[in-house]
């Protein structure tokens, strides 16, 4: 997409500066000593424990589950891909199916496990939800499959574009400015501020809009963080637009190294108090290596967090059910992937 296109098209845009969209709260500059360092350690020094040492428990789902199953369902099919189940049909929140989060599928963070369905096997669509364009929130190959079988694709300003270029029928696709919103079947998806940004080459940086979505389905109301650190607009989310039944917040792939657009557990916890968060729900962790700490680290101290909060955490495995409507908590099963690892360890030294 050209940029002089963007630019007439998306310059009334409060967001919008130039060329390029910009966060209320401007990036603290880095430096290029310090981006490269971190491009080092993330390539060359990652450490062991960034990536299961044994397979992780995965529940596969069936067309037959799905359509058993209630309104309101939630399945986490990986990292930030859900598949929600609202008045009998179904939406998609950031699909990513392939192997690998890279524009190469020969290298770049692989897959800790497959997904609970194939993308082939996914029923009918009325809705794919989109944060931004990142690899590992915004696959292609999973977007000229779902073309064919999907109602509606809602996404921030310039992200839609993006779609049309790659063959999705323009009046498919719903582009959204932070606020504004749009209705589905009686259902109304807001696009919602985050503080991030965009881009899938090194020439294309913050040309798309990012943004966290609020799906509110009569008195049902879900937030959806997509990728973001951590700023005051969750506050205001939470004031206009909440309190949330639950919230689907990331934690996960932070690092103290960048702070401005990655939350750490803490700032999760945070966030979802601002938001008036009843159920919080950990996202964006479990499949992708995309950072140096441990792969279950998220998920530990979100527990412990959450704890000292009295928060209701939800902890599904990939793959099973969540009642969106009256949430459970689920099993801590990231600790079997360990439990597996420690029973082959000990079995490897008996037959010693």
């Amino acid at each position: 997409m050209s940029a002089p296109a963007q630019t007439d098209k998306y310059q009334a845009s409060p967001q919008r500066r130039g060329d390029r969209f910009h966060n209320p709260a401007p990036r603290p500059s880095q430096g290029l000593g310090k981006t490269l360092r971190l491009i080092w350690n993330l390539l060359l020094h990652k450490p062991a424990d960034t990536i299961p040492s044994a397979p992780i428990p995965v529940q596969a789902l069936t067309r037959a589950q799905l359509d058993a199953a209630p309104d309101r369902s939630l399945f986490r099919l990986g990292h930030s891909t859900m598949l929600l189940k609202l008045r009998g049909a179904y939406w998609l929140t950031d699909p990513v199916f392939s192997e690998r989060a890279s524009p190469f599928q020969w290298m770049g963070p692989k897959r800790f496990h497959q997904p609970p369905m194939a993308l082939r096997d996914l029923p009918p669509i009325r809705g794919v939800i989109l944060s931004h364009d990142h690899y590992d929130h915004l696959d292609r190959h999973a977007i000229a499959h779902l073309s064919g079988i999907t109602d509606v694709f809602l996404t921030p300003l310039g992200v839609g574009d993006r779609l049309i270029e790659w063959g999705v029928d323009a009046a498919k696709v719903r582009q959204l400015d932070w606020w504004q919103h749009t209705e589905v079947d009686g259902m109304r998806f807001t696009a919602t501020p985050a503080q991030h940004f965009s881009g899938r080459t090194p020439f294309d940086g913050n040309r798309t809009l990012w943004a966290s979505w609020v799906i509110a389905d009569d008195k049902l109301r879900v937030f959806f963080s997509g990728d973001t650190g951590y700023f005051d607009g969750f506050k205001t989310i939470g004031e206009r637009l909440g309190p949330f039944d639950i919230t689907l917040l990331e934690t996960g792939a932070y690092d103290a190294q960048w702070p401005y657009v990655h939350m750490q557990p803490e700032q999760t916890v945070q966030a979802h108090l601002d938001l008036g968060g009843r159920w919080l729900m950990p996202i964006h962790n479990g499949t992708f290596d995309l950072a140096m700490h441990a792969w279950q680290e998220p998920f530990e101290r979100v527990l412990s967090l959450a704890a000292l909060h009295d928060i209701p955490l939800a902890t599904p495995r990939m793959g099973e059910r969540l009642n969106l409507a009256a949430p459970q908590a689920g099993e801590r099963w990231w600790r079997k992937a360990d439990a597996l690892r420690q029973a082959s360890w000990e079995s490897a030294l008996s037959l010693k």
